[in-house]
């Protein structure tokens, strides 16, 4: 039997404003917030007073609106450092694993590229060249696509580039993918916010990579399942794809992402 704690039921009260607060766009007035938490003025007036006293929140003296204050922004930005997202998203992708049973991998954008941090084998292991500190291609995976497709167009062209010259490959030398169109492929990434590979680069293997969001919009980790193509559904709308953009999309609202 789960043990229920005692708690303070006037901080919950209170919270409810803070949340109210939070959902808004812009400051409110009291009969408005005291709307949205779902209490009359006079019960959320004395809550107010006691967040403004501690810097939760503040008053504008000229509109009488309320919005949040200094100690709302120091926590919400030790909130933020605190933030770990391949901690926060180790035990999603383990549950996503068990649940799809397939293969998912972790990756960073390393000092390489896209960086293998954590693996969870299925049932039916896939027979595939990766491991932790594996560097996935830019363009030719599925898990490098998830990434360049969101990069700054600046560090997407550097991390080219020196892949090229690893190779001995000038970057205006040769087109560096076999992908005839990359900005029509990489498009199509942002618009389904999810990408595929389908026996490529590896015959027999396929994958979806989905990217996650920290607070700032930026890609921070590629989120890729993967299996055999005998009992990998790549259709789009299949388990597979909804369960991996699912997902993403809970350790991006974690990591405070939230969607224009």
């Amino acid at each position: 039997m789960k043990r229920v704690s005692r708690g303070i039921q006037s901080i919950e009260v209170g919270g409810q404003l803070l949340r109210a607060l939070a959902r808004s766009a812009e400051p409110m007035m009291l009969r408005d917030l005291a709307r949205e938490a779902g209490m009359v003025p006079a019960k959320a007036h004395p809550y107010l007073v006691s967040f403004c006293r501690i810097g939760l929140i503040e008053q504008d003296e000229t509109s009488g609106r309320y919005e949040f204050g200094p100690l709302a922004l120091e926590l919400g930005l030790t909130g933020l450092h605190r933030l770990s997202a391949v901690r926060i998203a180790t035990p999603k992708i383990a549950a996503l694993a068990a649940d799809i049973d397939q293969a998912v991998s972790l990756a960073v954008w390393g000092t390489y590229g896209p960086t293998v941090v954590r693996l969870e084998e299925s049932s039916h292991p896939v027979h595939i060249v990766m491991r932790v500190g594996s560097v996935m291609a830019m363009l030719e995976t599925a898990t490098g696509r998830a990434f360049a497709a969101f990069l700054p167009p600046n560090v997407m062209k550097a991390a080219l580039e020196q892949k090229l010259d690893r190779l001995g490959v000038g970057y205006n030398d040769k087109r560096p993918t076999r992908v005839p169109d990359v900005e029509t492929l990489l498009a199509d990434v942002r618009k389904r916010g999810l990408t595929r590979a389908v026996g490529d680069p590896l015959p027999g293997v396929n994958a979806f990579a989905a990217p996650v969001f920290n607070h700032a919009g930026a890609v921070v980790l590629s989120i890729t399942a993967m299996g055999p193509s005998g009992t990998f559904n790549t259709n789009w709308d299949s388990p597979i794809a909804r369960a991996l953009l699912e997902c993403a999309g809970a350790v991006s609202e974690r990591l405070g992402f939230k969607k224009a």
